[in-house]
């Protein structure tokens, strides 16, 4: 097939149009900016557009599909081309059904841990000698893309992003999979750009459970009273299980998994990934996984890019990078790291840079985020709020909003990473969380910077 990716730079444009590419079809693609990974990867399989812009006249009547990304306007040129000619277009979510019609189709959903989760379950079944089909939405280790398409596999896993589809289509993502085996890990109020009142957004993940197939399986977080109440609603042909975390305990800094009175070491810590460890294992078995068989092969998973990921460490201190910005990710990442060292003090950054952390409507969610660090820091940028078209917001208001009067608050990176250089480094973590890079810092250099020449690290 002929299939055209109007805006082939998008994080998951790319890895559909590589995909597709080795699935051998015919794959051409536009965009007016990529920037890296996406420019790197495209180039690797001669999927890099000669020159950036819109050109119409990469489409005909010979083209098969057209798929559009969400960076795309709705005035798009090729997209009113591609219109003109009556072409299939599709969203990359919709294009993903279509690959996955005649497949036992797992979507994991949620505010949080949805990457994490996907990634337990193909780290679980690759180790278990299966290849399923998957999208996922971070590099994992062991795969060399994001996302796989085959004829032959029978099993289709997916990350279901609650996002909207498409510039045409606002569906949220998830809406489109149709999946038999569900998993719904929390619901924590985000992209209040798109879903202005909290009841609109469980809106959406209601419309997800009633999606689920019939005589499908949904697995749920017991710990979330949004989603119980949702799971209580199902339909009746729909099977569920409630999942909480596994018992565990950690030892040296070590965190053990203790099933059937045998212990099982992890790479990862925490009571979220204790609880995603537990969500993707009932999925696991839905798909026939015995227990004993997750257990030992979830022993070798080492996380996720940019969750809890470790940027460096020397005897004293131990530098992490994660994703987190919204309230509940903030909050579960702040408390896996102290609670795994708790005879260490920890220094945590986040950076308020979405659309939804720098509303002043949504700020107050905030409230105790921050509260177990030693020292909370909250960085932002006015700058990114003129970009995003909102109101300025003070240093006060973001004290007020996260109820800690040890917050300590920074608009500007050189006076951040002065702060930190200056810190007493002795028996003290740091944590880096973000979905941006705190106005341009170089973690490396700061870890460098922090730990000297005793610094470990393997990146």
């Amino acid at each position: 097939m002929y299939i055209h990716f109007i805006a082939i730079g998008g994080a998951a444009m790319h890895n559909l149009a590589i995909a597709l590419h080795l699935k051998g079809n015919i794959v051409t693609g536009s965009d007016d900016e990529i920037f890296e990974p996406s420019e790197s990867r495209l180039s690797k399989y001669d999927l890099l557009p000669k020159e950036f812009g819109w050109f119409p006249e990469k489409l005909s009547d010979k083209t098969d599909a057209v798929i559009l990304g969400m960076h795309a306007r709705e005035d798009n040129p090729e997209l009113q081309r591609a219109k003109e000619l009556n072409l299939s277009i599709y969203s990359y979510p919709e294009y993903l059904f279509e690959q996955s019609k005649n497949k036992i189709r797992v979507v994991i959903g949620g505010s949080h841990g949805k990457t994490t989760i996907t990634a337990m379950v193909l780290h679980v079944l690759q180790q278990l000698g299966h290849a399923p089909d998957y999208m996922v939405g971070s590099k994992l280790d062991g795969f060399e893309v994001m996302v796989r398409l085959s004829e032959e596999s029978k099993i289709m896993v997916l990350e279901g992003d609650e996002y909207l589809s498409s510039p045409i289509d606002h569906r949220p993502k998830f809406h489109l999979y149709k999946p038999n085996i569900a998993l719904l890990s929390g619901i924590a109020w985000d992209h209040m750009n798109v879903f202005p009142t909290f009841e609109n957004y469980i809106e959406q993940f209601k419309t997800f459970i009633d999606l689920i197939e019939e005589n499908g399986i949904l697995v749920y977080s017991a710990n979330d009273k949004n989603v119980m109440e949702l799971a209580d609603g199902r339909r009746d042909t729909i099977t569920a299980f409630p999942y909480r975390g596994c018992d565990s305990l950690i030892k040296k800094g070590q965190t053990f998994i203790v099933f059937e009175a045998k212990r099982y070491p992890l790479q990862v810590f925490g009571e979220h990934n204790l609880q995603n460890i537990n969500g993707a294992r009932w999925v696991c078995q839905a798909l026939g996984v015995r227990p004993i068989e997750f257990f030992n092969a979830i022993t070798s998973f080492s996380g996720t890019s940019n969750r809890l990921e470790l940027i460096a460490k020397n005897e004293k201190t131990i530098i992490y990078k994660d994703f987190a910005h919204s309230p509940s990710k903030l909050k579960a990442t702040t408390s896996a790291v102290k609670e795994q060292f708790e005879e260490t003090k920890l220094l945590a950054c986040m950076e308020l840079h979405t659309f939804s952390s720098l509303n002043k409507a949504f700020l107050s969610q905030y409230a105790g985020a921050m509260d177990n660090a030693d020292i909370p820091i909250v960085y932002y940028n006015p700058k990114t709020l003129e970009h995003k078209k909102l109101p300025p917001i003070s240093i006060a208001e973001i004290k007020l909003a996260f109820t800690n009067d040890q917050l300590e608050v920074f608009t500007d990176t050189i006076q951040l990473q002065e702060f930190l250089f200056k810190q007493n480094w002795q028996n003290m973590n740091l944590l880096l969380m973000s979905s941006g890079n705190f106005g341009g810092m170089d973690y490396n250099a700061i870890a460098n910077e922090i730990l000297g020449t005793e610094m470990n690290s393997d990146h």
